[in-house]
């Protein structure tokens, strides 16, 4: 039967920061594990604080071997729960011994990989039990105590007491140690492990850095010879503009242009002419404008000009035509 909720919260008020979800999860685990109580009691620490919290104590229903088997057990949960993950043992009865291995120590605390992992809210208490009854059904945590023999037994039976509980001492003490061992080759391997792949990175850096420094250097050798190239094309340069210069002194601009045949020197000739005219017709315009030529001189000479500007592009359409070149007009 559950627990009154109530009751619970009121209980839980003042140390629990989430009560409503503490409540929840301890009503879920007392409906489904009846033999579980809730209680408010002192926890000692490690450090050996004090605290009041929290615990779930009764017993918990394990298969071994056939056989059906009630595992004490006790299961503290801290103020921040279920953020943080509670703190299990195992609380043997004064029948009983507790049996160290991988998930359990000599005191009984329990150790398993869902307690390392726990994450709210994919960790909760019911499936944390559920993985603590698999691990005690595959290794028991504990294990009955060897019955006290009367004071008036035979040496030969007090002996094979000392033996039996010689031997399972023995054998808790062998299963230690070789979780220990076990443990502690498992971290040596994973710590050989990530050597290894940190060894792998750097070998792979150091190719990587490698390559860059060749690439770098085959630029570094194109750059200068780009560079002597340029300074070439440079000198080239100096030196044609250093001849151009001394023969723009010397020649005359006409006699650059010269045309491929006679006909196009015809062409350019008169192409040259009718834009003199143009000009001429241009500065006489503004001669009679400033007043230095008179209507009479002026309109003279442009009637002059006029016609021969008229025989010119006659002229030029015809040769134009002749040489299959396009009209301008």
């Amino acid at each position: 039967m559950s627990v009154n909720e109530t009751a619970l919260k009121r209980m839980i008020t003042k140390v629990y920061k989430y009560k409503d979800l503490t409540v929840s999860e301890i009503v879920k685990v007392t409906t489904r594990y009846t033999d579980l109580k809730p209680l408010m009691d002192s926890y000692v620490s490690s450090d050996g604080c004090s605290v009041e919290l929290l615990s779930l104590s009764g017993t918990v229903p394990v298969g071994y071997r056939g056989n059906m088997y009630n595992i004490p057990i006790r299961i503290w949960l801290p103020d921040s729960f279920p953020f943080n993950p509670p703190t299990c043992s195992v609380k043997p009865t004064s029948s009983m011994m507790i049996k160290t291995g991988k998930h359990v120590d000599d005191k009984g605390k329990i150790y398993l990989p869902y307690l390392h992992e726990w994450k709210h809210p994919l960790s909760n208490l019911l499936a944390l039990i559920q993985e603590m009854i698999g691990v005690f059904g595959e290794e028991p945590p504990v294990f009955s105590r060897p019955a006290t023999q009367p004071q008036n037994c035979l040496v030969q039976d007090c002996s094979i007491g000392e033996d039996t509980i010689r031997a399972s001492l023995q054998t808790a003490v062998c299963d230690k140690l070789r979780w220990r061992m076990q443990e502690e080759m498992e971290r040596s391997q994973a710590e050989l492990d990530a050597l290894r792949r940190m060894e792998d990175d750097l070998r792979k850096g150091h190719q990587r850095l490698q390559d860059m420094l060749i690439h770098l250097g085959q630029e570094m050798t194109d750059v200068d010879k780009n560079i002597n190239l340029l300074k070439q094309k440079d000198e080239q340069l100096q030196s044609v503009l250093e001849k151009m210069e001394s023969q723009s002194e010397s020649t005359d601009i006409d006699d650059i242009i010269v045309p491929t045949a006679p006909l196009y020197r015809q062409i350019l000739n008169l192409y040259a002419e009718e834009n003199a005219i143009e000009d001429t017709v241009f500065y006489l315009a503004e001669a009679l404008h400033r007043g230095v030529v008179n209507l009479e001189v002026f309109l003279r000479h442009v009637r002059l000009l006029s016609r021969r500007q008229f025989q010119l592009r006659r002229l030029m359409q015809k040769a134009r035509k002749t040489a299959g070149l396009t009209d301008l007009y």
